[in-house]
């Protein structure tokens, strides 16, 4: 019986006639290559026979190489008891489940087609022609052009080149192409809905909606102010301003939310869609999630680690009032007396995600930030002198990478100074691959988050004991 290992390839079947004919052939070699040497070593004409023996030898090669092609690769005329092929092997790979490596792939494809009758027939009708299944389309017009973009499901040996000629053929141009996941799956509507309700329920969210809604973007947020002093971005309209591949929106507040994609150009209905999305969050206002942690430290006392935002600017500023110069130096990495100015810019949701931790009596005594920086997370923490090494900036920073985690970002860094060995301790104790990066005494350590559900163990060590 046919055995299948565990990698699921079935073993090759031998036959007992091609062994025993490939057995005497090793016999016959033998018995010709003594005889051979007996003679070459005591006859007068040993010359001749030895080349009479090498055609021999040549011939016996030939006629095994003849029948090993012939019957060694031939498929079975008979049952071997292999495993019967399962039901997906028999409907072939189009019946395969979306994503699967080997059998299928899938792809996000965008192309630009003349707006004429015919021209998206075509292109579907070359899909076609290389076994591409459409699951989904949406067109953007442009006026004389129409953009359509695909998601679609290839065969697992067509690559990106095979599909993109084939769209060329068709008529389709500007052609861009990159493989999705089963994420992808969700229809537009689905997903722009999904989107908003996230951005409804958390200001921070707005930035990462835009980037799930456009694809691989850059995004930057700018206060109408500067922390540190100067001229302000340039006004925008109410409309938006939409350049080719840039779009810039009026933020909520009053800055400008700029949106960058060079490798691909924006169409007037994804500026629409971003454009919505930004208006709704203008209308809702500032808002955060409410819920809250209590845990209780190893020394017994009560902590509450909950989501800040521009509400707790006083009492954020009473705890750096309580704080050591060396402390807001170290986390500052600038003048100590300008450590207030930045509390505004770092507690807006607009510009990431704040962790506040608390007393019972409300005094906040840690702030753990998260910050969107163009394509880049910052993960920067402060804790009060008296509630150092207890373990607080342990878990704001673990609860940090956990939102990032969610939030789909790649990596985190932390900007430090060399001799903040409690900065550097947390990051080591996260338990993922980092870089560091030191120059004049400035620490940049990155954490790439590329395990899945990557999630640091708290190392507070106290019991969570409520959660509201």
């Amino acid at each position: 019986m046919t055995d299948v290992t565990r990698a699921g390839h079935r073993r090759p079947v031998h036959h007992w006639r091609r062994d025993l004919v490939e057995l005497a052939a090793l016999f016959t070699a033998v018995a010709v290559a003594d005889v051979v040497a007996n003679l070459v070593g005591h006859g007068p004409d040993g010359p001749e026979l030895l080349v009479g023996s090498a055609a021999a030898l040549v011939a016996t090669a030939g006629f095994h190489t003849w029948w090993s092609r012939r019957h060694g690769h031939a498929p079975p005329t008979s049952d071997t008891d292999a495993r019967p092929p399962s039901p997906e092997e028999q409907a072939g790979p189009s019946a395969l489940p979306a994503g699967v490596t080997g059998e299928s792939t899938l792809w996000r494809m965008r192309t630009t087609v003349k707006d004429e009758p015919g021209a998206l027939a075509a292109l579907c009708t070359a899909l076609a022609g290389q076994r591409v299944d459409i699951l989904s389309l949406q067109t953007h017009p442009l006026g004389a052009d129409t953009v359509d973009e695909f998601l679609l499901r290839a065969p697992g040996a067509l690559g990106a080149a095979e599909i993109t000629r084939a769209v060329a053929q068709a008529g389709g141009s500007s052609t861009w192409i990159e493989r999705a996941d089963a994420h992808d799956l969700v229809d537009a509507p689905t997903r722009v809905l999904g989107l908003a309700t996230r951005t409804a329920l958390d200001a921070a969210e707005l930035p990462l909606a835009l980037r799930q809604l456009l694809g691989r973007c850059t995004i930057r947020s700018l206060p109408a102010k500067p922390v540190g002093g100067g001229r302000g971005p340039a006004g925008v309209p109410v409309e938006g301003v939409l350049e080719d591949t840039v779009m810039r929106l009026r933020a909520p507040e009053g800055g400008v939310i700029t949106v960058e994609r060079p490798y691909l150009p924006f169409t007037p209905t994804e500026f629409a869609r971003a454009r919505a999305l930004v208006e709704l969050d203008a209308r809702l206002g500032s808002r955060v999630p409410r819920g809250q942690d209590v845990l209780t430290l190893p020394e017994g006392n009560d902590i509450t680690v909950r989501r800040a935002d521009t509400g707790d600017l006083v009492a954020a500023r009473e705890m750096h009032e309580r704080c050591s110069t060396r402390t807001l130096g170290m986390r500052y990495h600038g003048p100590v007396g300008d450590a207030d100015r930045y509390l505004n810019h770092l507690l807006s949701p607009r510009f990431g995600r704040t962790l506040a931790v608390q007393t019972p009596s409300g005094r906040i005594v840690g702030l753990g930030h998260l910050l969107w920086d163009g394509d880049e997370t910052e993960v920067a923490l402060l804790v009060e002198d008296e509630w150092q090494r207890r373990g607080i900036g342990a878990e704001l920073l673990g609860r940090l990478v956990a939102m990032a985690v969610e939030a789909g970002c790649e990596s985190v860094y932390a900007v430090t100074q060399s001799s903040n060995t409690g900065m550097v301790a947390a990051m080591r104790g996260l338990g993922l691959p980092l870089d560091y990066q030191i120059e004049e005494g400035t620490l940049v350590i990155t954490a790439r988050l590329d395990r899945p559900g990557a999630r640091a163990d708290s190392a507070v060590g106290g019991e969570r004991i409520a959660r509201d």
